[in-house]
């Protein structure tokens, strides 16, 4: 299936733009994806000037073609009389001779295109590379997963799961979008080409679905086809043993594009496949298990239930009271407390900022704002089980993080000035953002939190410095219960237990982000200058 050689030049300058910029970070945080929207505002003005301007060439050809045409209705009718006439004569010659050569070789349109292109470099710096179309993807894959969506009901732009053998929404997002067959196409080959077929199956049964209902139409903008989703359809489906269907999908492949020797090569294969093989059995797509990640189940359970863990939360000795510490800072405003956990011990305190302040933040966050790293040893690094982006804020006694770090020394009763307390760590998370299951405190001594010389993260302060629609909740995996966000609040844990060790009942994770924006900010705070306000035990259980 062919393009238009204009057409296929500006597909092959974007995917040459993209391609020259592998290493993309957009998708891992929204505010990043939000800037996006500035960028793609300004390729529509600079389109609409080329549409004007190829309009305006286009009229002038009219022009001349309607000139042309009515001297040859009406004065060339009798060719001898006319070219008698010493003048239409000379203007003939000269109209063959130069007009229409200006008007078969004019640069007019080559000019639009070219001034089309420079005005698209100039926002290549600021647009998304190969590395956050991949990123997304995954990130719509991760909350497929993670909260047992269908994908027949994403492309639709619904987000939906079956339960009991009926379809409930998950959510109902205030804006939405159905998907193309391309985009599907887009999604299923990112799974295909990590040899997830598991994944690649149900995205691409979407596209070929959704190709098919135009027809097998092209549409220039599309980087697919139905014959490329044909193609890695069935193969995906071969790769899961679904070896009919393969070839089945491989005659409908070879109807589009009969000559295909590579396409000819399979479905022969496929037949001796299906000849040689005892009665076919029934393919059931099973997703791949985890070998990193033991107790993915337990999350993606925990997410689901956001919150809603009745045989943790109706337990008696959990509370919620009016709390100040013993502070004379808290008696006339004290703070609501809500206990969460015993064990291990975790508190949420609400309106712990004021949305003024939720803002500020960000605001000071968003120019230092890099891609989130873990702990790699003594190193720090990317990794695709934390998708976010971070800044650290240093702050001056009367500046807002100042003041925040004098609100949680007199919240916690700890020492939180640098170095004894972590600069404030501000998050924002990405498409289908998320942490998997991780400890705060480190496990290794060679561990970069240790860099401060002030010993382990003894405790962890968390500030949800916005809502979001759905999702973003965090999970305590062994501890089994969850905690939605709550804006303005913050959340509260000891990471270790008074002898120094640390608590595994801690083990947490930042659920992916469905639906909204979420930004955090983290206080951790480390044993050493703690020694009078947690006194140490050689029993870890006081």
């Amino acid at each position: 299936m062919s393009s238009p050689p204009g057409v296929f030049f500006l597909r092959c300058l974007v995917i040459v733009a993209l391609a020259s910029h592998a290493e993309g970070e957009m998708y891992t945080s929204l505010q990043d994806v939000k800037q996006a929207i500035n960028v793609e505002r300004k390729l529509i003005e600079y389109l609409r000037t080329y549409i004007d301007s190829e309009l305006e060439r286009l009229e002038d050809i009219k022009r001349f073609y309607a000139k042309v045409s009515d001297l040859h209705t009406i004065l060339y009718k009798g060719s001898a009389a006319a070219t008698a006439n010493p003048l239409v004569a000379f203007t003939l010659i000269k109209r063959l001779h130069s007009e229409w050569l200006n008007v078969i070789h004019s640069n007019e349109a080559q000019e639009n295109i070219q001034t089309l292109r420079s005005k698209y470099e100039e926002e290549e710096a600021d647009l998304p590379k190969v590395e956050d179309l991949r990123g997304a993807a995954k990130g719509l894959m991760r909350l497929q997963d993670v909260y047992s969506l269908q994908v027949s009901s994403l492309v639709k732009g619904r987000f939906q799961r079956i339960t009991n053998g009926g379809v409930i929404d998950v959510c109902s997002p205030a804006v939405s979008v159905s998907l193309s067959g391309d985009d599907c196409f887009l999604v299923g080959k990112v799974a295909y080409e990590q040899e997830d077929y598991y994944h690649s199956v149900q995205w691409l049964e979407e596209s070929v679905r959704l190709f098919r209902g135009t027809g097998g139409q092209w549409s220039p903008e599309n980087e697919g086809t139905l014959e490329d989703a044909l193609d890695h359809l069935a193969f995906s489906h071969f790769k899961t043993g679904n070896v009919s269907y393969a070839l089945s999908l491989s005659h409908e492949l070879l109807h589009h594009d009969p000559m295909n020797g590579r396409v000819l090569q399979n479905v022969e294969k496929y037949e001796k496949l299906l000849g040689s093989a005892g009665p076919s059995r029934e393919c059931s797509l099973r997703r791949p298990g985890s070998s990193y990640l033991r107790t993915r189940d337990t999350y993606e359970r925990l997410c689901l239930t956001k919150g809603s863990q009745p045989m943790h939360f109706q337990n008696p000795r959990l509370f919620c009271d009016h709390f100040t510490n013993n502070s004379p800072a808290l008696l006339l405003q004290p703070v609501r407390r809500e206990v969460l956990s015993l064990q291990p011990h975790v508190v949420l305190y609400h309106d712990f900022v004021t949305g003024a302040e939720a803002e500020d933040i960000k605001k000071l966050a968003q120019d230092g704002l890099k891609r989130s790293v873990v702990a790699a040893g003594e190193k720090q690094e990317t990794a695709d089980y934390r998708i976010s982006k971070s800044a650290w804020l240093k702050g001056s006694e009367s500046s807002i993080v100042g003041r925040l770090d004098h609100r949680i020394s007199v919240l916690t009763g700890l020492n939180v000035k640098h170095p004894y307390g972590e600069f404030l760590q501000v998050v924002n998370y990405g498409i289908g953002g998320h942490y998997e299951p991780h400890f705060d405190h480190a496990t290794s001594p060679s561990s970069p939190v240790f860099k401060l010389k002030t010993g382990n993260r003894v405790a962890t302060f968390m500030i949800y410095l916005s809502s979001v629609e759905a999702g973003g909740s965090t999970a305590f995996i062994y501890a089994n219960f969850s905690v939605p966000v709550v804006k303005k609040a913050a959340i509260f844990w000891w990471n270790l237990h008074r002898n120094g060790q640390g608590d595994e009942d801690t083990l947490h994770a930042g659920c992916p982000v469905l639906i909204g924006d979420k930004w955090v900010a983290n206080k951790w705070i480390h044993e050493y200058g703690q020694e009078f306000q947690r006194r140490c035990s050689l029993n870890p259980e006081v």
